[in-house]
């Protein structure tokens, strides 16, 4: 037998500005299956990840909910632990970047690189928010398009007409922090000059670490030449000061790969058994994989090998990267109530039936995911409870019944347990290559045969007949055996069901080498039911508890969502309107008389509107993007003075306000035209 491999395992770091939703769980479920597939095999995995807590966008969201930094990114790391730990993903350690060994890994390594000749500085020339005091990223910086002329476009791209430019190139520019008038300003910046890597990067992109689809993308970015990567930024700014460079600070992608290291470092105090230097030294012989989504590849691929490189690490030996989620074949949708939290899933679902179809559905390509609900049902209750459950279910209460729960020994299937046997090599190769699908389908396959042997020599019906006892316990301790077979092949993917069956089967903890062997003469515990049909209703009270929480924000991923009442803001592309329809909403100009947040509620402002004949009360999830809603009244808006008043648990909203852009702290309120009179309709 060869000697166990010793391999470290990381998933991307999850940002500690959100909840985890289903989207993400597909890398975390990846990984988890493919670590729990190794620790199955007595290889030593070790599974480590991080909350990535560094940045302007955590630091400005800190700042609207009062509280620091810390303890915004403390309170993310408490949510994001449970949502991990009850969708049964184990990390050997879940650290954070804002942490002690991450600031002294980080300056190490900047110190190598710098020593070693590869930062450069100069000035650049910047927007600055002249009222936050602070430069502005391109995604805090809005204007018009200098192409066509669209308004309230980011800094960097036009998403009307796919212009690229620069920040300078916008007209009528505006901080999306204060709406203050940015003014140019030049700082000294630092770069990591990655075209000292190109020849390394190009071997290295092309040894077999990449998936072809990968490597083929990263050749694009290769062949037209690299660019040193800007790797500073200014006060304020949360994050870890570049050394003996005041006022200086690394931006977020410097340190939050070297999170990997740090969080492993710290799993390394206390567990004296590891070597830090083991596993990331220039000449270690462990295995190093990283699994992240398609949308990180650059930074996976180009600057953290090329850092590691220049600072006298080893690099990874593989990057495994998957596709996107889509919900019923569509992107995840707010309104339609497929955007849906890991917590919100977990209040109305099992995490192991979730976990069976997302194996069942990824390859090892980066090929898309989707997740569509009513195959989900089906899958799920069909495979795991029609197929793998039922052999148990309808093989123990003979053995129970007529032999006292005695697995009796002997092999009546020779033939069919052989074949068990021979298909173990090509699962466990499935399971290597994180082919989960492939896995998935021979695993199923095998349960497919061991039911239709069951049903063909029907116990059953050897029950009832005389002298057909024997045969009966010999059909059956077959069924049990095979059934412990598949728990073993699905251990990885379902580790709450292998741990009720070990149970019920009254054995030690599987191990993938277990399949070899067979019970005879053994003492079968209690048949307990080992899982459940999904109940469709509880999935639509899932989409349905996904919409209210749209409600309760009232924020959209749309380009342009409602907000007001609590009515659903409708996704644009998810239905047509005839004329009529349209031309019967009341769409009113309104004047802002008063706004103010509403005691209880985090996202939610009352505001009090002059239609021009009367007065509306209308409650709006904008709070995120109006901190201080005072600056709002006097204000003119629009709103629809025609919808339904809902009740709420603050009171009646008498309309909805007309709101634009994706969310959180970006949404802004429409405004008619200057000269517009509250109570003018808008046709």
């Amino acid at each position: 037998m060869s000697e166990p491999r010793q391999i470290l395992v990381t998933s991307a770091l999850p940002y500690a500005n959100g909840s985890i939703h289903l989207g993400h769980m597909v890398e975390y479920v990846q990984t988890d299956m493919w670590v729990r597939f190794q620790k199955h095999r007595g290889n030593q995995c070790i599974y480590v990840c991080a909350d990535d807590a560094h940045g302007s966008a955590i630091m400005l969201r800190a700042e609207k909910e009062g509280i620091t930094p810390e303890q915004l990114i403390a309170n993310v790391q408490v949510e994001h632990s449970g949502d991990f730990a009850d969708f049964l993903v184990e990390f050997d350690n879940f650290h954070s970047t804002h942490a002690e060994e991450n600031r002294e890994l980080s300056s190490l390594i900047y110190r190598r690189l710098r020593d070693a000749g590869h930062i450069a500085t100069r000035s650049i020339t910047q927007y600055f928010d002249p009222e936050k005091q602070m430069f502005l990223a391109d995604r805090f910086i809005k204007g018009t398009c200098p192409k066509c002329g669209t308004e309230d476009q980011y800094g960097d791209n036009c998403e009307k007409c796919g212009a690229t430019y620069a920040p300078t190139d916008l007209k009528d520019p505006k901080s999306a922090i204060s709406g203050a008038t940015p003014v140019l300003k030049d700082s000294q910046h630092f770069f990591f000059k990655l075209p000292d890597f190109q020849a390394m990067l190009q071997g290295w992109t092309r040894s077999g670490t990449l998936q072809d689809a990968v490597a083929n993308k990263i050749a694009e970015w290769l062949d037209s030449g690299l660019q040193e990567w800007d790797i500073s930024r200014d006060a304020p700014y949360f994050g870890f000061e570049i050394p003996d460079e005041p006022g200086k600070y690394f931006y977020v992608w410097l340190d939050a790969p070297i999170g990997y290291m740090a969080s492993f470092k710290n799993l390394c105090a206390r567990r004296p058994e590891l070597d830090f230097d083991a596993f990331w030294g220039k000449d270690s012989t462990a295995e190093l994989y990283h699994f992240i989504g398609k949308d990180i590849v650059n930074f996976h691929a180009l600057f953290w090998p090329a850092m590691l490189e220049g600072a006298g690490y080893r690099k990874p030996t593989g990057i495994n990267v998957h596709g996107y989620l889509t919900v019923n074949g569509q992107k995840m949708s707010k309104s339609r109530g497929t955007f849906i939290k890991a917590r919100t899933y977990l209040d109305h679902l099992s995490p192991e039936y979730l976990r069976y179809y997302y194996a069942a559905k990824l390859g090892k390509g980066v090929d898309d995911l989707d997740l569509n609900l009513e195959d989900f049902v089906q899958k799920v209750n069909s495979d795991l409870v029609g197929k793998v459950v039922n052999i148990a279910s309808r093989c123990a209460g003979f053995i129970h019944k007529g032999n006292a729960g005695v697995l009796v020994a002997g092999n009546a299937a020779p033939e069919l347990t052989d074949a068990f046997l021979a298909a173990t090599p090509s699962i466990a190769e499935a399971y290597e290559a994180r082919d989960f699908a492939r896995a998935m389908r021979e695993i199923m396959a095998l349960a497919d045969r061991a039911n239709a042997w069951i049903a063909d020599k029907a116990p059953w019906s050897l029950a009832k007949q005389e002298g057909k006892q024997d045969e009966v316990q010999a059909v059956c301790a077959v069924g049990i055996n095979l059934f412990r077979q598949l728990i073993i092949f699905l251990k990885p993917v379902l580790p709450l069901l292998a741990a009720d069956a070990e149970a019920f089967l009254n054995v030690a903890p599987l191990t993938w080498n277990d399949h070899a062997t067979l019970l005879a003469d053994h003492q079968l515990n209690e048949f307990k039911p080992l899982m459940t049909r999904i109940d469709p209703a509880k999935v639509q009270a899932m989409t349905d508890a996904s919409k209210e929480d749209l409600a309760a924000s009232q924020t959209d991923t749309g380009s342009a969502a409602s907000q007001g009442n609590g009515e659903l803001a409708k996704d644009p592309l998810s239905a047509e309107i005839d004329f009529d329809t349209f031309a019967s909403v009341d769409l009113r100009v309104a004047l802002i008389l008063k706004a103010e947040a509403v005691d209880g509620a985090d996202k939610l402002l009352r505001l009090t509107l002059d239609i021009g004949d009367e007065q509306r009360n209308v409650f709006s999830g904008i709070k995120s993007a109006y901190p201080n809603p005072a600056e709002l009244e006097g204000r003119l808006t629009m709103m629809i003075a025609n919808l339904k008043p809902r009740k709420m648990r603050f009171g009646i909203s008498e309309g909805m306000v007309m709101a634009a852009g994706p969310g959180g702290e970006e949404i802004y309120l429409l405004s008619p035209d200057s000269g517009a009179k509250p109570g003018q309709r808008i046709k």
